[in-house]
């Protein structure tokens, strides 16, 4: 049955994520490019949004078109090598300038209660400061790069103590040094640094590209640092692609859980890649701490151990390992480093094009996540590509995860003959049925 109102039925989908979110740190890097072409105004109605649902919030802005413009202005042509321009006493004024007035702008932007948005109401406490310690890069190549820096520190203690009491953190492109001296940093790198010494849960990185592709133009969901060394290889030296893929690389490296790629083109893209189950980016992880999977028989000893607890409160139907072995073929598994945390089974009947999910199944230490919407969702897909229009599931005890997933009540007679007949009516299930468009 289809809900009359779509925005329902993403809500619901997206309570797991908002519930997994809530407390966590996120350093999000918004390139400079992203405000020059107007989608400043709807990101900053999007990091008030994360703000609201518990979101702990360090937000890093790039400068670089907007100080590019103001060196055009003023007739000034950077040195550049390597992909940073040399930042001499004309050019650092430009990009002092440039950051103070895009930090500014920001401010003044978090502070509107934008009615029918979702800053209206909200008070944002924004705040900025000397939160990042910098150091000169010095002469490299024969070339003195002045006041061209990098990261030498960020305060994280400093940082924390704003995120406490509920302060979003601003950190523009620039560094200080115990010398007193201003430093043009790269933002990618500030990002990486501060998510990296704040422990951060994610590091989201939103630029021009959508994420990372394969060779034939495929949107790659998920890759470890090491996969996406000839993406970063190929990368031109200093281009945004190439910073990014540093950036993440490194921040998952040295402990960032995840790295997400997306695009601040896509008006859906920050939203959609945090409270959706596929994403619209790429995801970089240095482990996989969980994989969803074919099962093996080598799963069957894993499988029993996880269904044990819920046989024996009689929620599921008990299934000896023999079974387990000859239907194996038809089971997914999650396995979390080596132990398998959620399982679901689709049991197909060709003839009726009509398949049984059975033995959804998740670990008491893992549940209150989404576990259980990404084992269905994947047989979804299983389904469909076998030809299969409508799945159905019998249940006595939860139901009401069926309903919030689609299902819909049905009778015996919706069943297909053949499980019709192996019904067991004494255990009184409820028949649930959803149609697979």
């Amino acid at each position: 049955m289809q809900t009359r109102f779509p925005f329902v039925d993403w809500f619901r989908n997206s309570s797991p994520y908002i519930n997994a979110h809530r407390g966590r740190t996120f350093v999000i890097l918004i390139e400079g490019e992203a405000v020059a072409n107007g989608r400043g105004e709807q990101l900053i109605q999007d990091l008030a949004l994360l703000h609201t649902l518990g979101v702990r919030l360090v937000v890093v802005y790039g400068i670089r078109p907007q100080v590019g413009a103001a060196l055009a202005e003023a007739g000034i042509e950077p040195v550049r090598h390597d992909g940073r321009w040399v930042a001499d006493a004309p050019i650092m004024r430009c990009v002092e300038r440039v950051a103070a007035e895009q930090r500014l702008w920001l401010e003044a932007r978090l502070s509107l209660g934008l009615p029918n948005t979702p800053m209206h109401g909200v008070e944002l406490t924004a705040v900025s400061g000397n939160l990042v310690m910098a150091k000169p890069l010095g002469v490299r190549e024969g070339i003195d790069f002045d006041h061209s820096g990098e990261v030498r520190r960020v305060r994280s203690a400093a940082v924390e103590a704003l995120l406490e009491r509920g302060s979003l953190v601003i950190l523009p492109p620039l560094g200080f040094s115990s010398t007193g001296e201003v430093f043009d940093l790269d933002a990618a790198e500030v990002a990486q640094q501060a998510a990296v010494a704040l422990k951060a849960d994610k590091l989201i990185l939103l630029g021009e590209a959508e994420g990372l592709h394969d060779a034939s133009g495929a949107l790659l969901r998920q890759l470890t640092p090491d996969e996406a060394t000839s993406l970063r290889r190929a990368a031109a030296p200093g281009s945004e692609m190439a910073r990014h893929l540093a950036a993440a690389c490194e921040a998952a490296r040295h402990g960032v859980a995840r790295t997400h790629l997306v695009s601040w083109h896509d008006h859906d893209a920050l939203i959609g890649e945090l409270f959706t189950r596929d994403g619209v980016g790429t995801m970089i992880t240095q482990h996989r701490y969980e994989q969803l999977r074919p099962a093996e028989l080598g799963d069957v000893a894993g499988l029993l151990e996880l269904l044990r607890p819920l046989e024996e409160r009689g929620m599921l139907v008990a299934r000896s390992r023999e079974r387990l072995e000859h239907e194996i073929d038809d089971y997914l598994v999650i396995e979390r480093d080596g132990m398998i945390i959620g399982c679901a089974a689709l049991h197909p009947f060709v003839d009726a094009a009509m398949a049984e999910l059975a033995c959804v199944a998740v670990h008491g230490d893992y549940r209150g996540g989404a576990r259980g919407a990404l084992l269905l969702a994947e047989i979804e897909r299983r389904a469909r590509r076998r030809g299969i229009r409508a799945l159905f599931a019998l249940t006595t005890h939860t139901a009401h995860w069926f309903f919030e997933h689609g299902f819909r009540l049905a009778d015996i007679d919706a069943l297909p003959p053949l499980r019709r007949e192996a019904y067991n009516h004494a255990r009184k299930s409820k028949i649930l049925l959803k149609p697979l468009d």
